[in-house]
């Protein structure tokens, strides 16, 4: 141990009037806290996917929908890709897509409203027709 240094714990001290205030106060921090709450409210998406029903490879994929647009370059043979997205404005959605014989598909699907949430489905079968599913709702 060297000389004039402590060892140990080192304690601080509060003086009581700080401390006093600081449990006047703490209770207007929790409800300031409370009242904030209702405003983190989550925000409305839809949780979309694409599936690949056939047995050849689908390219260029593209959906349309208000406001925006999302896709992927390839999708294999009975695979899916997933994506979620937030309705902004009101319209139709449609998918593009290139089959793999070269061909351009679009095909236009449900009318989407400015606040939805839910899931929908684009399914793609073996000849290019596409089902769309869908389970949407207007947020809450």
């Amino acid at each position: 141990m060297m000389d004039g240094m402590r060892t140990g714990p080192i304690r601080f001290h509060i003086a009581s009037a700080p401390r006093a205030s600081l449990l006047r106060v703490l209770p207007l921090i929790a409800l300031s806290g409370l009242s904030l709450a209702p405003m983190a409210c989550r925000s409305a998406f839809i949780a979309a996917d694409i599936r690949n029903d056939g047995d050849t490879p689908i390219r260029l994929i593209e959906v349309d929908y208000p406001s925006a647009s999302f896709g992927t370059q390839l999708l294999a043979p009975h695979a899916t890709y997933d994506y979620r997205f937030k309705v902004q404005g009101s319209g139709q959605i449609s998918l593009s897509f290139t089959s793999n014989d070269g061909v351009s598909h679009t095909v236009k699907g449900p009318e989407l409203i400015e606040g939805q949430e839910g899931r929908l489905s684009m399914a793609i079968d073996s000849a290019n027709h596409v089902t769309w599913s869908e389970r949407l709702m207007k947020a809450r």
